[in-house]
């Protein structure tokens, strides 16, 4: 069965979109810690991140740094945390998120739940500020 992410890389669900390449794909979470909170995937259904090919492994990095990037121009934070739980989706993913402090990436803080709107236009402030 394919996972929410797959539905999302095959266009059958919406989702927010920021980047993608013919391995990678990369949308805002949508009940985020924080505003810019993006989730990167490899297009491959793999559910557990240790379990993909080297070669793939190390490309969903390069990718995460290349959107990491872009999220700190378009965010104002000290940092992008990075965290791989991989319990919530059985598809690996990585979490990028803008962060000041430990606590912004504690995942049992209560999620935004940011408008349409909002999700619009940080998607393109992210887009936009991709090299």
């Amino acid at each position: 069965m394919s996972s929410i992410f797959t539905k999302i890389i095959n266009r059958e669900i919406p989702a927010y979109i920021i980047a993608e390449d013919e391995l990678h794909i990369a949308f805002l979470d949508i009940n985020p810690l924080c505003m810019g909170h993006t989730l990167i995937i490899p297009k491959v259904e793999v559910d557990y991140i240790f379990d993909l090919e080297d070669k793939r492994f190390t490309e969903l990095h390069l990718f995460s740094k290349k959107v990491a990037l872009a999220i700190k121009k378009s965010i104002a934070c000290d940092r992008i945390g990075t965290t791989v739980i991989g319990l919530e989706v059985p598809h690996a993913h990585i979490h990028l998120i803008p962060i000041n402090t430990m606590d912004d990436i504690n995942f049992a803080k209560p999620k935004l739940s940011p408008s349409t709107e909002d999700m619009q236009t940080i998607a393109k402030k992210i887009s936009d500020n991709l090299e």
